[in-house]
């Protein structure tokens, strides 16, 4: 299986390469405009000078079978247009695109394509946020913070919050019927964010605070006197009574407790099977995020 990376930032080298260079039915190309990262990452896995490429147009060459794409998100609409009309099955990191309007092109263009799409969203395949989804969900509160780090509306929402959105809307339990979303902006940055999703019997809380004084994740969903916690992705707290306490083993990998391994092979084995994967739920997310940014614009307005 013939399988492409475009772009070669942290996300690729600490999350995905490590995942797809060390499997065996995987022939992995690489592509980046940069030469001396290129060679780098290229030399740090052994491989051979046919695996890489400087541009696209030499990638599609290859008459790849997948691709994945870890490139800035401003390229993600030049990008998965060129590998959806080639045909080529593509994995793209969220967000889509910045603009609502080319994630529903994108979308659109795949189902015209027939050809499959996925997005990024590694934390409906997170060990710890699975089993929340087994747990009772009357109220779900999920916080991702930062330390200092107040950002243009639409960038912070699109590239980060977006996490917390899909994974509220992974974990609701029912139809949501009420959409809130609070925010604090001063000089045209946003500092923090809230939204409330609720429907019969449920809420789900999402908050970011860039101006936490911590960089943390913590997800909690509670019901029916009981409440499991997960912290940084890693710890889950079961609280009946005494908080029992269960840890990410020391040779689990980063790539699995975060979901991406787990991603990664989902989408492959997709592949292989013929099957076509739509990202009409994931732009659903997007309509969302969307939803948020115009709210916060309203308000700083």
């Amino acid at each position: 299986m013939k399988v492409g990376c475009i772009g070669l930032g942290d996300i690729a080298q600490k999350a995905y390469l490590p995942v797809l260079a060390v499997r065996p039915e995987v022939e992995l190309h690489l592509q980046t405009r940069t030469p001396a990262t290129l060679d780098r990452v290229a030399d740090s896995l052994h491989l051979p000078p046919g695996r890489r490429h400087a541009d696209l147009d030499a990638l599609l060459a290859q008459d790849l079978d997948a691709a994945f794409v870890h490139a800035p998100t401003d390229v993600h609409p030049q990008i998965v247009t060129r590998l959806l009309d080639a045909g080529v099955p593509t994995y793209v990191d969220k967000p889509l695109a910045y603009e609502l309007a080319d994630s529903t092109r994108l979308v659109t263009l795949a189902e015209e394509r027939a050809t499959s799409l996925a997005v990024g969203f590694n934390r409906r395949f997170a060990p710890g946020y699975v089993q929340c989804a087994d747990h009772p969900r009357e109220l779900i509160l999920m916080q991702k913070n930062r330390v200092g780090l107040p950002e243009d509306p639409r960038t912070m929402i699109l590239d980060d919050f977006i996490h917390v959105v899909d994974t509220l809307r992974f974990l609701v339990p029912g139809p949501v019927d009420d959409v809130t979303v609070r925010a604090r902006t001063e000089g045209g940055l946003l500092h923090h964010v809230v939204l409330q999703l609720a429907g019969d019997g449920f809420t789900a809380l999402g908050v970011m605070n860039r101006l936490s004084g911590s960089a943390e994740e913590i997800l909690e969903v509670s019901g029916q006197d009981t409440k499991r916690q997960v912290v940084n992705l890693a710890e889950v707290i079961d609280h009946k009574g005494q908080p029992t306490v269960r840890r990410r083993g020391d040779w689990v990998p980063v790539s699995r407790q975060r979901g991406i391994e787990q991603a990664v092979l989902a989408f492959l084995d997709a592949v292989r099977a013929g099957r076509v994967l739509s990202a009409r739920d994931a732009l659903a997310t997007h309509e969302l995020c969307e939803r948020v940014v115009r709210a916060v614009h309203e308000r700083s307005a």
